[in-house]
């Protein structure tokens, strides 16, 4: 597997905490806290869609209650 620099779990409320990671060759990961062998794979540009697209509020349906 490649060398992963993994960020501090993101956790909400519960148990479910997610970890992002970038690695040296621009691939991007995403994976839950503690099954990091198994991540969601992608380039670093796609990571960073993923993030503008939430920050422009286009997942905040998923925040309704």
């Amino acid at each position: 597997m490649a060398n992963i620099s993994w960020e501090a779990p993101y956790c909400g409320e519960g148990n479910n905490c997610y970890r992002i990671g970038v690695d040296g060759d621009g691939n991007s990961y995403i994976a839950v806290a503690g099954q990091e062998g198994h991540p969601l794979t992608d380039s670093r540009a796609a990571l960073q869609a993923l993030i503008r697209d939430i920050k422009a509020g286009k997942a905040d349906h998923l925040l309704a209650d």
